[in-house]
This record gives structure tokens, C-alpha cells and sequence, in this order.
């Protein structure tokens, strides 16, 4: 009888995340770039750790002074949701430009999943010590493969989309 409630269950559970995925596939082949724009979120923005945050990689401030400047856990999840919209903001150009740089899609595709981790990594981290050194180098981590990641993204848009380019610089 609990072989076949868990059974029951683990069914359940599979078609609810095969659903899921379907109806994020299907929300996925509806966007614009006006629609992914409006999804990447400006209450934390790394200009704040950069002088020059959308044109080059690279952090001007210690791992201590980011995390307090990235206001902690809240600047670590804005990061985590804007490196998933720039991913699908890469997938969307691969898909509708058929003179995209894969080489460039595929370097944004391996920024998201790092900065991904790097975030998650830090936030578990945060959520049993605190702000540790750890969690700030990880923060840190997260924070300097975002502005690469951003500077790459202005790139892929001025070469294939110029016009979006100070949409996207006024949303990060």
C-alpha cells in the first residue's frame, strides 16, 4: 500500500514539473526583447561595484565592500533572476539572428549557470553563518561574473539590436 502511494506520488510529481516546463517553453517562444527587458529587475544595480559596469568586466571594490554595497542577500537574488533573463535574452538573439556569435551565446549561457551557482552557493552559506568570508568571496564571485556577463550582453546588442541597447542599460 505505501509502495503504491509513493509511486502515485512520484507520477505526480514528474508530470507536474513535465507541465511546468512546458508552460515555461511556451512563455519562452512569446517574448520580445521589450518583454525580457521588462523582466530584469533594477533594484540593485552593480554600476555600484564598477566604474565602468556595462561596457567592461571587472569590479572596482573589495569582496567586503560589494557585499554591502549589493545590500547582502537582496542584491545577490537580483542577480540571480537578471542572469536567467540575460540567458534568455541570449537564447531569444541565437533564435531570431541568424549571425550571433554561438561562441558569444554560449559564453552568456555558461556566465548564468556560474553566477547561478555562485549565488546559491553564498545564500546557503549566508543562511547558516551569516555574512562569512565565504559568503562574501562567493557574493564577490557572483558580482564579477554578472558585470562580465553584462558587458558581453551590450555587446551581443549592439552588434544585433543597437536600438535595445539604452533600454537595457536604463533596466540594469
Amino acid at each position: 500500500m505505501v509502495l503504491l502511494v509513493v509511486q502515485i506520488a512520484a507520477v505526480v510529481a514528474v508530470a507536474m514539473v513535465l507541465l511546468r516546463w512546458r508552460k515555461n517553453a511556451q512563455r519562452r517562444g512569446r517574448q520580445t526583447w521589450e518583454s525580457l527587458l521588462a523582466r530584469l529587475r533594477p533594484e540593485w544595480s552593480a554600476r555600484e561595484l564598477s566604474d565602468h559596469f556595462l561596457w567592461q568586466e571587472g569590479l572596482s571594490a573589495t569582496p567586503e565592500d560589494a557585499w554591502q554595497r549589493m545590500e547582502g542577500p537582496k542584491g545577490l537574488w537580483v542577480i540571480y533572476q537578471n542572469a536567467r533573463v540575460m540567458q534568455e535574452m541570449a537564447d531569444f538573439a541565437a533564435k531570431n539572428c541568424d549571425s550571433v556569435d554561438r561562441l558569444l551565446i554560449e559564453t552568456l549561457h555558461s556566465d548564468a549557470m556560474q553566477i547561478r551557482f555562485c549565488v546559491l552557493l553564498a545564500l546557503a552559506q549566508y543562511a547558516f553563518r551569516h555574512a562569512s568570508e565565504g559568503v562574501r568571496v562567493n557574493a564577490f564571485r557572483a558580482a564579477s561574473i554578472y558585470t562580465g556577463m553584462a558587458a558581453r550582453m551590450t555587446q551581443l546588442l549592439q552588434e544585433h539590436a543597437a536600438v535595445m541597447v539604452p533600454d537595457f542599460v536604463a533596466a540594469m
